[in-house]
């Protein structure tokens, strides 16, 4: 399936954007910015006071004569410190304060993302965005920010004062002004394209990544794991050599913005070598002039080298306002609600691929509570069908009608009330354990929280854990196995109460031991709802209600456990392969419903 990333916002839609993130906290922006204002003033006072030393020694004036220019820069320095940290810290605050709304609109968009368009861009582009470019963000307004908001104060100001020592020693200055505005052009038209390509490639890489980890066993069985590992190694080298290629632009950056240094410099030092020549100004005089240009090495340095981090930070906030854009699903509209737990499959067809149908006129009729294992060998489209009528995969033909209401009518909200989907890809949330279940229900009593773990078996040893159900699992908490996750996205299931419920391969990655757990534990949470399970393991399929054989993405076989193995057909071949028994041909006593080709309802 080719990929399709999430959009990516324009330069012109991610200032404006960047813009109502500020807005709110105009006032915080006036204090921090007014506050460096202040601190920048003052400091820019070290350079005259120091001149004024120069020219009171170039006199010969006596020892005390210098006490009050010595106190004068004591007393500067200390208020330079103080307004510059009071200013740092609230611009950091500013930044902080609208990164935090990007986050929390970035998460609330992605979190009502259609499905299908997440599965079509590949869960690494979500994931590169959600991870690697809000800390790409984070870093630029915790470091950049307030040293590019102090240092462009300083070199505006740095100027001003040039001016009022002599307009002369400004023309100087300011003739490494071109190279620098030159240098930071050439930069900024290829470090975004540079790190826009980048963010792609690790997006990709880390898709290669999950694909190959998360579907190690296949890897394996197949023995494709030499393929897997060179894919990663050229999604890799791919994002390695975009990351070469923006160390090898900062270089250049750095050689150029040198250059300019030398310019400047020796443009004011000549400058100020005339003037006190032919006693246009003191040496006090040139001397400030000096330092004020070699003060502004470090601000304009940091500026223009922190236009790395600006670029980088610019091309992350566009991916995350690309997603944020993303228009809101219709508000729901009032429909009927599901009267039952049924599931009608009619004439469903889904192709990722024009014309290369995965599912082919696809008709199935789950009964309210009614248990249906969904069997194949790997790529008849099971895990197509299963999601499509969980709702991810919109047919591409045909229609799937939940409880006699179409999902196009219930739309997604209406479908998640009504459907849950548990894979054997289960996320384990940080935090308490209890509050990982209280995401199926936030208004569950413990009563209820543990009423869903002793339904699914978990609640031994749940409540063996050091701090009992307020212990701390999954991302730098306690450490659950493959079976004990599987077993809370059951109990999640349980307390959500749905009356239709999709297993896809629910149990596959628990060793034989722990399917066996698993599968006990789902019988438990399936009680009472009607359920499709696409059966990794056949036993599930053995204890079914009805098993229905897909094959090439039509439905082939369809009947229970018994009349299929006496049928001696699709299902039969299967499950001889699977448990190593070759089944006995035999008369049912009731006939089987088998479909060899084309659809069963």
């Amino acid at each position: 399936m080719n990929r399709e990333i999430l959009p990516v916002a324009t330069g012109t839609r991610t200032r404006r954007a960047v813009r109502e993130l500020v807005r709110p906290h105009r006032a915080l922006a006036v204090a921090g910015f007014g506050t460096l204002v202040v601190g920048t003033a003052v400091g820019l006072l070290t350079a005259p006071l120091l001149g004024h030393v120069v020219d009171l020694v170039a006199q010969g004036r006596a020892a005390d004569a210098v006490t009050l220019p010595v106190v004068l820069l004591a007393i500067v320095a200390v208020v330079q410190g103080v307004a510059s940290a009071v200013g740092v810290s609230l611009v950091a605050r500013l930044g902080e304060s609208a990164l935090a709304q990007l986050r929390e609109r970035f998460v609330d968009r992605a979190l009502h993302l259609p499905l299908d368009q997440v599965e079509k861009a590949g869960s690494g582009d979500l994931t590169a965005r959600v991870t690697r470019d809000v800390q790409v963000i984070a870093e630029a307004v915790r470091t950049a920010l307030p040293v590019v908001a102090r240092s462009a104060l300083t070199i505006v100001m740095t100027f001003g004062a040039l001016a009022l020592l002599d307009w002369r020693f400004l023309l100087a200055a300011l003739l490494a002004v071109p190279v620098q505005l030159h240098t930071v052009r050439w930069y900024a038209g290829r470090a975004i394209a540079v790190h826009g390509e980048q963010r792609v490639a690790v997006g990709a890489q880390q898709q290669q990544l999950l694909d190959t980890i998360g579907g190690a066993s296949t890897v394996r069985t197949f023995r494709l794991a030499d393929e897997h590992v060179a894919r990663v190694r050229r999604r890799s080298s791919a994002a390695v050599d975009l990351a070469m290629r923006g160390i090898a632009l900062l270089t250049r950056f750095y050689g150029r913005l040198n250059v300019a240094e030398f310019i400047g410099l020796a443009a004011v030092l000549i400058t100020g070598f005339v003037l006190v020549g032919n006693g246009g100004a003191t040496i006090g005089t040139a001397t400030a002039a000096a330092l004020y240009f070699h003060g502004l090495f470090n601000p304009i340095n940091a500026a223009l080298a922190l236009a790395d981090d600006a670029q980088a930070a610019t091309a992350s906030t566009s991916r995350l306002v690309g997603v944020i854009d993303q228009p809101l699903p219709p508000a729901p509209r009032v429909v009927p609600a599901p009267v039952d737990g049924s599931v009608k499959v009619a004439g469903v067809g889904h192709s990722y691929v024009p014309g290369h149908d995965v599912l082919s006129d696809v008709d199935l009729h789950l009964v309210s509570g009614e248990r249906v294992a969904l069997v194949g060998a790997s790529g008849a489209g099971k895990t197509t069908l299963a999601k499509t009528i969980a709702g991810v995969h919109p047919p591409t033909r045909g229609s799937v009608a939940l409880g006699g209401v179409d999902l196009d009518d219930l739309g997604p909200d209406g479908v998640r009330r009504t459907v849950a989907l548990i894979t054997q890809e289960v996320h384990v949330f940080a935090g308490p354990l209890v509050e990982d279940l209280r995401l199926a229900r936030p208004a569950a009593t413990e009563a209820e929280v543990t009423a869903a773990l002793d339904r699914v078996g978990a609640l031994a040893w749940a409540s063996a854990l050091p701090e009992g159900l307020a212990t701390v699992v999954g991302e730098g908490g306690h450490r659950l196995t493959v079976a004990q996750a599987q077993q809370l996205a059951l109990a999640r299931l349980v307390l959500a109460d749905r009356p239709v419920a999709v297993l896809d391969e629910a149990t596959a990655d628990a060793g034989s031991a722990g399917a066996r757990v698993l599968e006990q534990a789902a019988t438990r949470a399936l009680e009472g709802r009607t359920a499709l399970l696409v059966a990794h393991r056949l036993t599930q399929a053995a204890t079914a209600d009805r098993v229905v054989v897909l094959d090439a993405g039509r439905v082939v076989e369809t009947g229970t456990h018994a009349e299929l193995l006496a049928a001696g057909g699709r299902y039969a071949a299967l499950w001889q392969a699977w448990s190593g028994t070759r089944p006995t041909r035999q008369s049912p006593v009731a006939a089987p419903r088998v479909e060899r080709s084309g659809t069963t309802s």
